[in-house]
């Protein structure tokens, strides 16, 4: 049982992030703390030229209601909005935060993810605390 479980969120088309709330509350003690973690990747300034001038500000407030929504549908769970890469960011989270337990989705490797390291690779293979790959 883990006492303080870090879940990333990808809002994507095959996000599996139900199944990884389910498997966190399976996994936590009682009382234990549950984030749900959103990594918003840097948008390079070539291309931000080109979007409405509050974007960032929507699109963030959008992604927090969305944890919200969903930490609120688990005890002891917190939606929590970062920037930076998402690799590293998790992380860092991970370890500044004494997470425990990390639980991250990962969809079937492409080649480009054994040349360059998909997000759950990097997780796995520098994270200091248990973590559990959901596929």
């Amino acid at each position: 049982m883990y006492k303080n479980i870090l879940v990333p969120i990808a809002f994507d088309s095959d996000s599996k992030a139900l199944k990884s709330l389910e498997v966190a509350k399976a996994l936590a003690e009682p009382g234990a703390k549950i984030t749900l973690l959103h990594v918003l990747e840097h948008i390079p300034g070539y291309a931000i030229t080109y979007l409405p001038p509050d974007y960032l500000a929507q699109s963030r407030a959008a992604l927090e209601k969305e944890l919200a929504d969903m930490a609120a549908k688990v005890p002891g769970a917190k939606g929590m909005v970062i920037e930076g890469h998402s690799g590293r960011s998790i992380l860092e989270y991970g370890e500044e935060n004494g997470c425990d337990l990390i639980i991250i989705a990962s969809h079937q490797p492409a080649m480009s993810d054994y040349l360059l390291g998909s997000t759950a690779a990097v997780v796995v293979r520098h994270a200091h605390c248990a973590v559990h790959v959901l596929r």
